[in-house]
């Protein structure tokens, strides 16, 4: 029973992903990430309480899958622009929900991981900026904004620029993000 559990709580999870990517946490509809999920709505308000909580768990889990896997080295801020951009181009959804949150997130309840890894992320900058292993041109907060964002750069064109950006290679993509946070780092 408790894998039954567990296997219909991951197919609503994986649905509710795929539905927050395409639709936005307004649009998404909890009828159709039942249906998606071959469950019914009175599992998700079991599982999760309602749709905002049910965001929240898929969120917490992009989130954590992104700490495990392409962790902060304040060290080489470069190599970890490019493993986010490895993350996001790898998989679209996961872009997708991250500028889904970007953009609507505000009024929505903040999602406890992201805020404990922003937190972490900005203290592992100020302590290598203290022992001078990280240029104090920035701020914690600037420098992490701009490493953050450059990782997404390619994602977040216009489809005008994205048209004209067509032919480059996602290898190319990735050196030019990576040099780009090794530019911003030189004094």
């Amino acid at each position: 029973m408790a894998g039954d559990a567990e296997a219909t709580r991951r197919r609503l999870l994986d649905a509710a992903a795929a539905e927050f990517a395409e639709h936005g946490i307004a649009g998404a509809r909890v009828d159709r990430i039942a249906a998606a999920a071959k469950s019914n709505k009175a599992q998700i308000y079991h599982y999760f309480t309602n749709k905002d909580g049910l965001f929240d768990a898929v969120l917490s889990e992009l989130a954590r899958d992104t700490l495990r896997e392409a962790p902060i080295d304040p060290a080489d801020l470069p190599e970890y622009a490019g493993r986010l951009f490895d993350r996001f181009t790898e998989n679209p959804v996961k872009e997708r929900l991250a500028k889904w949150y970007r953009l609507e997130g505000e009024g929505y309840a903040a999602v406890e991981v992201v805020v404990a890894s922003t937190n972490d992320k900005l203290a592992a900058i100020a302590k290598a900026q203290d022992e001078g292993l990280l240029t104090a041109r920035f701020t914690p907060v600037e420098l992490l904004a701009l490493v953050v964002h450059l990782s997404a750069l390619w994602g977040s064109m216009t489809p005008e620029m994205a048209g004209h950006a067509a032919g480059i290679t996602r290898e190319r993509r990735r050196q030019v993000v990576v040099e780009a946070v090794a530019a911003i780092l030189r004094d």
